[in-house]
């Protein structure tokens, strides 16, 4: 069996930094430390750092309980409100906040204090989208998915309109949906804020699904851009597999192609994707 494994597979710059980021904290510090909401979707990351003593807290009220220790701001980014609450608490942080979100942040205050209306195209509850909205003016900040949400979107004809997007997003829909929003007749500043390590992840995932008998797509159940890559695979390969390890990996699926390929989320350890990887070869 011929097994193709995609070259942008697994982490990205801006998840790898982060989670190297809190290996170093929890092997380094004598202070708790703790994460803002899980540092990466990864569960399998998420229990080995639990393991290491590293506590993740939840909501912003927790926040303020975290005196004494050490915060990490996951790649996932946060609102203003957050980081002047830890100020006004004192709490020590680590801002591991990914360089193409922490872009999206200053777009999203710089244009907002010009006047403009801004428009996030993403999943309006994914944390990097909760983080970008924190960074506009309360009620001329708004966020859309979906061609339907697009076409009911309306603001006063002679509001300025700055479109960004999550950073893990489809590009193909980000680029139609804002064709719908172009229609309506706007004054509008459009900002492709999709990082490239997506895109070209996208690109290829969409290549080699078209080109195999299967495809296996790796990656956490809540991690969004591991969910975009699986249907981009799935519109060029019926036989499209999501998986978290290679435990969920049903090979009886895969005993009368020729062949595989394998693709994983920007959340993904590469550790994971070698042992699919492996184990599809092995049994074939």
């Amino acid at each position: 069996m011929e097994v193709r494994t995609a070259k942008s597979a697994g982490f990205c710059p801006g998840v790898k930094r982060a989670v190297d980021l809190v290996y170093e904290q929890a092997e380094g510090s004598q202070k708790p430390v703790y994460t803002y909401g899980p540092i990466i979707h990864n569960e399998e990351v998420v229990k080995d750092l639990e393991q290491k003593g590293v506590r993740v807290v939840d909501t912003k009220e927790q926040l303020a309980d975290c005196r004494g220790g050490t915060v990490i701001i996951r790649s996932h980014g946060v609102s203003r409100e957050v980081y002047d609450m830890l100020k006004e608490n004192s709490v020590e942080y680590v801002d591991a906040t990914c360089p193409f979100v922490r872009k999206i942040h200053q777009y999203v205050e710089r244009y907002s204090k010009l006047g403009y209306h801004i428009l996030i195209i993403g999943n309006s509850s994914h944390p990097e989208v909760e983080g970008i909205r924190g960074w506009g003016i309360s009620g001329r900040t708004s966020v859309l998915s979906t061609p339907e949400e697009a076409e009911k979107f309306r603001v006063l004809e002679d509001t300025k309109l700055c479109i960004v997007a999550q950073t893990t997003f489809n590009n193909n829909k980000f680029k139609y949906l804002v064709e719908i929003i172009e229609k309506k007749g706007y004054d509008i500043i459009v900002l492709n804020t999709i990082c490239n390590a997506t895109q070209e992840r996208q690109r290829e995932a969409k290549e080699i699904s078209a080109q195999v008998d299967a495809m296996i797509v790796i990656g956490g159940k809540n991690s969004s851009n591991t969910q975009k890559l699986f249907e981009i695979c799935k519109k060029e390969c019926e036989n499209t597999y999501y998986i978290q390890t290679i435990d969920d990996l049903d090979v009886t699926k895969l005993q009368s192609i020729d062949s595989v390929g394998i693709t994983a989320g920007a959340s993904t350890p590469n550790y994971i994707i070698k042992e699919v990887q492996t184990n599809v070869r092995n049994e074939f």
